[in-house]
């Protein structure tokens, strides 16, 4: 039996310690048959973006060359390898983990980590090449992909980029002005992306970046102006997460009876299934994370977990609500009620934000379900209706939620009622009364104001 890699996002280091490996190499071929070579791909936060970058790293890395039957031969990859296996020198980023605390601290933590990445790049690949660290971040790129030009003639490197967006959410929590600094003409981040730019016109043949929302593509358009955003494609609907077929199976291979699946599926379908990325996607989609979490807890203590929620997938999403703020006045507090209190909202989903200017209720609501706070339910006239994908989505954000009504409107809610409805979600799972005061309050909105609202997010029997 292999073990269950909860926590593991290394390829090599899964396959290598015999780690059981939810199979998603098929995408691999899908995304090297795209016409582009510049991909942006964004899910929620613990959907397995990390595992998949260096799933990608690996297959591409041409001194795996050696290695490829061991990593890969068990895969759909491995027995249908494309013509670009182990072709490229891979250049990989990391930006999560960035300290935001100030201007400075942004830049030099944007800089150490792209100076890191270089430094393991030319290690790696045994470049001649310097990291001046009195350089700026942009310069260094420059540097390196004109002496990997002159020393590697003929060879091209793949660039991966992980949470790419990480710190900019951040800022954009509680420093917009400083966020916009960074992106804006001068900016330090905008530069270095103006220089992968011009490296696609000489050794950078392809990139793939991945990330949560897409709140700094439109003020990076100018400066990189040549990705294509695959976030919503149906055919890749199902790249991230688990399918409930893979969710079986891996339950299969932990040695999970039939008798016992059939008890444990329904409660993980409740609580972490529900998410469908693309209008016309054929599957939902469990989180990953949050059913390895679960499973991991369940073979360990042979028993449910008491605790459904793992605490670090809901600090980090705790981390982006603060993203919320972006949005003003009275156009959030109606979305968040009309999400708390079960019912639909029909609305098209931006595909890039701009942070110059105040954001809207359409804005909020795309946002909502980048961040995974809404999904895709279905369509009305080609729209994506827009539901809160499941329980622990609802646990997670209900209090949240109630905390932003009564602090932001006429909602009034006693101290007593306030300990009930999160007694409620901490310990039963029950949303039924933060439901109640959101409908109390959406009751109070005028009937001018409720049918522009109405108007914009039609429910959907």
């Amino acid at each position: 039996m292999k073990k269950l890699p909860y926590g593991i996002s290394d390829y090599e280091r899964l396959i290598e310690n015999e780690y059981y490996y939810v199979d998603k190499t098929m995408y691999i071929e899908k995304l090297e048959n795209l016409a582009e070579p510049y991909i942006i791909f964004l899910r929620p936060r613990k959907f397995g973006k990390t595992l998949f970058t260096s799933t990608l790293e690996n297959y591409y890395d041409i001194k795996k060359v050696e290695k490829f039957e061991k990593l890969y031969g068990e895969t759909y990859i491995g027995k249908n390898p494309t013509k670009l296996k182990n072709s490229y020198h891979i250049l990989k980023f990391n930006f999560s983990g960035i300290d935001t605390t100030n201007n400075e601290t942004t830049i030099n933590g944007f800089k150490n980590k792209v100076k890191s990445s270089i430094r393991l790049f030319v290690q790696n690949y045994g470049l001649d090449f310097y990291v001046n660290d009195n350089e700026e971040a942009e310069n260094i790129l420059d540097n390196l992909i004109k002496a990997f030009s002159i020393q590697k003639a003929g060879k091209k490197i793949y660039v991966i980029i992980d949470e790419y967006d990480q710190f900019a959410n951040e800022l954009l929590g509680f420093n917009t002005d400083q966020f916009k600094n960074l992106v804006s003409k001068n900016g330090k981040v905008r530069k270095w992306y103006e220089i992968l730019k011009e490296g696609t016109e000489s050794v950078v043949d392809r990139i793939f970046i991945t990330g949560v929302a897409p709140i700094t593509l439109d003020s990076l358009t100018s400066g990189f102006n040549i990705s294509s955003d695959i976030t919503q494609d149906r055919e890749f609907n199902e790249m991230m997460g688990f399918t409930e077929k893979e969710l079986t199976r891996l339950m299969e291979e932990q040695n999970i009876s039939k008798e016992k699946r059939e008890k444990l599926l329904p409660i993980m379908k409740e609580n972490y299934d529900g998410y469908r990325f693309s209008i016309y996607g054929k599957e939902k989609i469990y989180n990953s994370n949050m059913c390895l979490y679960f499973l991991s807890r369940y073979i360990r203590f042979k028993e449910i977990p008491e605790q459904l929620i793992d605490m670090n997938i809901a600090s980090d999403y705790s981390k982006l609500g603060k993203m919320l703020t972006l949005c003003k006045g009275e156009e959030r507090e109606k979305v968040i009620g009309k999400a708390v209190s079960g019912e639909g909202i029909v609305s098209e989903l931006i595909q890039k934000f701009n942070p110059a200017i105040e954001f809207t209720e359409q804005d909020l609501i795309s946002m909502l379900y980048y961040l995974g706070y809404l999904t895709i339910a279905g369509e009305v006239f080609e729209k994506p209706w827009l539901k809160i994908p499941n329980r622990v989505m609802k646990e997670i954000y209900s209090s949240y939620f109630l905390e932003i009504l009564s602090k932001n409107t006429d909602l009034q809610v006693s101290e007593s009622d306030y300990n009930e409805m999160l007694e409620e979600i901490a310990i039963h799972g029950k949303i039924d009364k933060i439901i109640e005061k959101v409908g109390e309050y959406l009751k109070k909105l005028s009937n001018r104001d409720y049918q522009k609202f109405d108007g914009a997010t039609e429910k959907v029997e």
